[in-house]
């Protein structure tokens, strides 16, 4: 690795020697996250008598946890490139183990909220491993390594369900706890004994003010999508955080625009590739949730409803399960389709399947087999889906900005998810209906929330049309001294008459 005249470390990609065994522990990585997520919903319900609170307030405990990941996630991306994707992956998952070690010894509710946050910090993991898929692995490899990394939420997801199930049936909850933490630690030995560390970093500084002002933002944002519910969405705690969030994040993006090293550079963010894919990022972020929200539900209301299933949590968890493991199945096909058409034509047809399992949805609610084969539809959409996106983000930034560019783009999925809880959640509150003491969803509630999916993959398929047709992949540029620096330095149509000048000298050269 060589310096060059800016003080940017360059050099190449690592060989395939080095890179040997980094896609499936970046992947466990992943699937760790995902698994810290979803721990604690097959005890969601009795989390206020767990905590002693009531339900208004157990939700924060969830909330938390959102919060910081949106938080976290495009930061530790912007710092990943500027200091190392490796060093930061490790910090992202030292402090989730020390989250999940806060949470495994208190039942008092602002301590397991502080544990909680600490827990979502673990969510930068997923674009720094994309970042270091990039940076160490050869080209032909990253197609499917990339795909097999987006989907490891999915997997963590489906694999955690059924899991954590048994764990709260035959276990103290707190095991849940002891359980993400181990994972953590095995994560952590896995990456510092087989993941390089990247020599690639971006020039520049750590943006403190923009990510004090993203933070802020976020936060205004997505308590009131999350809480607005509780709060009333006309209350003014709610209209209040929403335009102080509108005000927040405009004086943010003015900063940005001016700052010499910003956090996320904007101008490559409003690029039509970049801005579009992230806008479809979002509205995949709503028809994943939505499965999640709804087949759970259904699975495990009693059969006296009419309408329910009356499966115990574990069933109802492995029912589910197959989501998350067709989104892994499906990472080599990605691969071969986007080989031959482009991460443009494999999203595409992903948002399609996806669309295909939420109409097919609507009829197929009346037996747990057909909950299955849901899942397993819609886990082949979305695992088509989310391999594309940071493959396409990918393909349209600097190698130096891959851990923010994907950073951001994984901040959009989570706003999709915010959305897509809040939104459902407020339908299938309003179509309850009382069955004894207490109200239950309704099948109309059911159903609405998957048109309501299908509305947003649609949405997003028609997005997705505009997006530039596949160029071929540019390699990745590293200048290894001050001419290549140069050379990177000049026009793309300079460039471009240089290449074609040295490869006719080249010609007119007899071999030697």
């Amino acid at each position: 690795m060589q310096r060059t005249t800016t003080g940017q470390l360059t050099g190449e990609p690592t060989g395939p020697r080095q890179g040997r065994g980094v896609v499936p522990v970046l992947a466990f990585a992943g699937i760790t996250v995902a698994v810290m997520q979803t721990l604690l919903v097959p005890v969601i319900k009795d989390l206020p008598a767990l905590l002693g609170t009531d339900p208004a307030n157990a939700t924060w405990v969830m909330t938390a946890t959102l919060l910081a990941g949106a938080v976290s996630t495009p930061i530790m991306g912007r710092l990943g490139d500027l200091y190392g994707k490796r060093r930061m992956l490790l910090a992202s998952l030292a402090v989730m183990v020390i989250g999940s070690l806060v949470c495994a010894t208190t039942d008092d509710l602002v301590v397991m909220i502080v544990g909680r946050a600490l827990q979502g910090f673990a969510m930068g993991a997923i674009p720094l491993g994309i970042g270091i898929m990039r940076d160490v692995l050869p080209r032909e490899k990253l197609g499917s390594a990339i795909a097999l990394m987006s989907s490891s939420i999915g997997v963590g997801g489906g694999l955690a369900l059924p899991a954590a199930a048994l764990i709260a049936q035959h276990a103290d909850w707190h095991t849940l706890f002891l359980a993400s933490a181990g994972l953590g630690v095995v994560a952590m030995a896995l990456t510092v004994l087989v993941v390089p560390e990247s020599a690639l970093r971006a020039p520049g500084r750590f943006d403190l003010v923009g990510a004090l002002g993203l933070s802020l933002g976020l936060v205004c944002l997505l308590l009131p999508v999350t809480k607005g519910g509780d709060w009333g969405w006309t209350s003014p705690l709610t209209l209040g955080l929403i335009a102080a969030s509108l005000l927040v994040l405009v004086a943010w993006g003015l900063f940005e625009l001016r700052s010499p090293a910003p956090l996320v550079d904007l101008r490559t963010s409003a690029r039509r590739e970049v801005l579009l894919t992230n806008l479809v990022s979002i509205m995949v972020g709503v028809a994943f949730y939505a499965v999640s929200l709804v087949l759970p539900q259904l699975l495990q209301l009693p059969a006296s409803t009419g309408y329910g299933l009356g499966q115990s949590m574990v069933v109802a968890g492995l029912c589910v399960a197959p989501l998350g493991l067709t989104m892994m199945f499906v990472a080599p096909l990605y691969a071969r389709i986007s080989a031959r058409r482009g991460p443009k034509a494999t999203l595409m047809l992903g948002m399609l399947v996806i669309a295909v399992g939420y109409g097919a949805g609507l009829g197929l609610m009346s037996a747990a087999w057909q909950t299955v084969v849901i899942a397993v539809v819609l886990g082949a959409g979305i695992g088509l889906a989310y391999s594309s996106l940071p493959a396409l983000i990918i393909g349209a930034v600097d190698a130096s900005e891959t851990g923010a560019a994907n950073g951001l783009n994984t901040l959009m999925r989570s706003i999709g998810t915010s959305l897509s809880s809040a939104v459902i959640g407020m339908v299938l509150a309003n179509t309850s209906a009382r069955m004894g003491a207490v109200e239950v969803p309704t099948m109309d509630g059911f159903r609405t929330s998957f048109m309501i999916a299908t509305g947003a993959v649609l949405a997003g398929l028609l997005l997705a049309a505009f997006l530039p047709s596949q160029r071929p992949a540019r390699p990745v540029l590293l200048a290894s001294s001050a001419d290549d620096a140069a050379s990177a330095a000049r026009p793309a149509p300079e460039r471009d008459r240089a290449a074609a000048a040295v490869s006719a000298t080249e010609r007119r050269t007899p071999a030697r």
